[in-house]
């Protein structure tokens, strides 16, 4: 019990320090490298990602009415170079034809003939054949590669536009060089880019600035509230108090204020259970000098002749002899709580005439003492900690008793054992008053004395322990009439 005082603040240290976290609020780091940070970085590349999904089309289109334009120019102006006679058309007005439609010759292919209206020079070898199906349209399969192969290889390359024209009959043929063309595309990627980045940067905003409102800030204030709390749990002013919101994060601010006002109260009854443990432990130095010498005088007594004197000597020497055992494990449950069991085979119904004879039912004409264990009924487990388990209820169970009032009020504890479905099976049954409703919530927790006067509220918390320390299971049993019955299972075999 004493260890338990002197790690209590180590266990303090443990649970209330967040040296990380405290540090990055004070370096003002949380915001770039926490949620609201992360969300608006993320929002924004996927809008953007989403621009980009977007634009791989756009500049495929682009390209395309690029093409289409030029082409539509250049129809126009292969109708005024046929419609004039070769000779009527000056030089220099073919050369600025040629500028105007960005192109270096203009052919018309008709009737299995081709006509070159206008050319500067001859041109080189041809990169691309690109083949316009009808004007203002190109074959959708390879649009997006050729604008893209446009973009990253284009600038120095010689191309050729054809399709038919809608005019006239007879196809249409430009020889130009992409260099426009991939500058256009370029300057149009460049807006898009733009464009796209202010669109981008605009929606993660007001995305970031709505969940913010909505999110991130009720989760900056519980993780506030834990921090704060974590500092002082015993202080109630800092639970956090729920917003009276109907989403999750309501319903997480609500089990969040139920969870520190459950650790407030453990922190302080652990503050109670370590003063406990000190003054238990320093009582139970003297407590153990004084058995050791009632010890001496039942060994003197054990030499008397009295048969009274022969026949109770026993049983002190046994009761004393528990009692120092109890103090000496005293220690050893305020550090890691109760021993780990030494299983043995136990015969029950000699152990309840033991607890029988510790609490004095054998004798005591005031309460019924019926012991239904079969004789033969042999269980697996630690015989002390049984015999702690069924004195600890036995004590109750006569507390409870003793304040019926009335000598036609029948004072019955009964105890019954047998095996089934596989388990040791133990019940122990009294006619007294029963356990109130407000005791049978926290039935088996530390300190539970609602309901009764004068106890510590440590029997039943000892008691379900040992049995789970045993693989076992211990219940209250409902039921209509008066009383209280309990019941311990424990397994055949562990």
């Amino acid at each position: 019990m004493t260890s338990q005082n002197t790690q209590q603040p180590k266990l303090d240290q443990e649970t209330h320090s967040f040296p990380a976290f405290e540090h990055a609020i004070k370096k003002g780091r949380l915001w770039p490298a926490g949620l609201s940070g992360k969300l608006l970085v993320l929002t924004t590349l996927f809008i953007m990602l989403a621009e980009i999904l977007v634009f791989v089309p756009s500049i495929a289109n682009y390209r395309l009415a690029w093409l289409s334009r030029h082409f539509t120019t250049g129809e126009a102006a292969s109708l005024t170079l046929e419609e004039l006679k070769p000779d009527a058309i000056p030089e220099n007005i073919r050369k600025q034809l040629l500028v105007l439609t960005e192109t270096e010759m203009i052919v018309v292919r008709r009737d299995g003939a081709s006509h070159i209206l206008a050319t500067n020079q001859m041109p080189g070898a041809i990169a691309r054949h690109v083949e316009l199906m009808q004007p203002g349209r190109l074959q959708a399969a390879n649009t997006i590669l050729d604008a893209f192969d446009t973009l990253l290889f284009g600038g120095d390359r010689t191309i050729r536009v054809f399709g038919p024209m809608k005019q006239r009959s007879g196809t249409l043929e430009l020889v130009m060089k992409d260099r426009s063309l991939r500058t256009a595309m370029l300057s149009y990627a460049y807006n898009v880019l733009l464009i796209s980045l202010l669109i981008s940067i605009a929606t993660a905003l007001l995305v970031f600035v709505t969940l913010r409102w909505f999110l991130i800030r009720p989760m900056q204030r519980m993780t506030e509230s834990m921090l704060a709390f974590s500092r002082a749990p015993e202080d109630q002013s800092l639970v956090i108090q729920p917003s009276g919101r109907r989403d999750e994060i309501g319903v997480a601010e609500e089990q969040l204020n139920g969870m520190q006002k459950q650790l407030s109260g453990t922190f302080k009854q652990q503050r109670h259970l370590a003063d406990l443990g000190l003054a238990v432990s320093k009582i139970n130095h003297d407590l153990r000098n004084i058995l050791a010498s009632a010890s001496l005088f039942s060994d003197r007594l054990a030499d008397t002749s009295d048969p009274t004197v022969q026949r109770l000597a026993p049983r002190l020497i046994r009761t004393i002899d528990r009692a120092v055992d109890y103090t000496r494990s005293v220690l050893d449950y305020g550090k890691s709580g109760e021993a780990v069991p030494t299983y043995n085979v136990v015969r029950l119904h000699q152990l309840c005439q033991d607890v029988a004879e510790t609490l004095s039912l054998d004798t005591d004409g005031d309460v019924d003492w019926v012991n239904r264990v079969p004789e033969d009924l042999e269980i697996h487990g630690d015989a002390e900690q049984i015999f702690r388990v069924i004195v600890n209820l036995s004590r109750n169970a006569l507390q409870a008793m003793h304040g019926l009032d009335g000598e036609t009020q029948i004072k019955r504890l009964s105890i019954s054992a047998g095996e089934e479905g596989g388990n040791t099976v133990i019940r122990l049954r009294d006619t007294g008053p029963g356990l109130p409703e407000s005791m049978q919530n926290n039935l088996f927790a530390a300190f539970n004395t609602a309901g009764r006067q004068g106890g510590t509220g440590l029997g039943l918390a000892i008691a379900a322990e040992l049995i789970r320390a045993h693989n076992g299971t211990i219940r209250l049993v409902e039921q209509d009439g008066p009383g209280a019955e309990f019941e311990i299972t424990l397994p055949i075999r562990v």
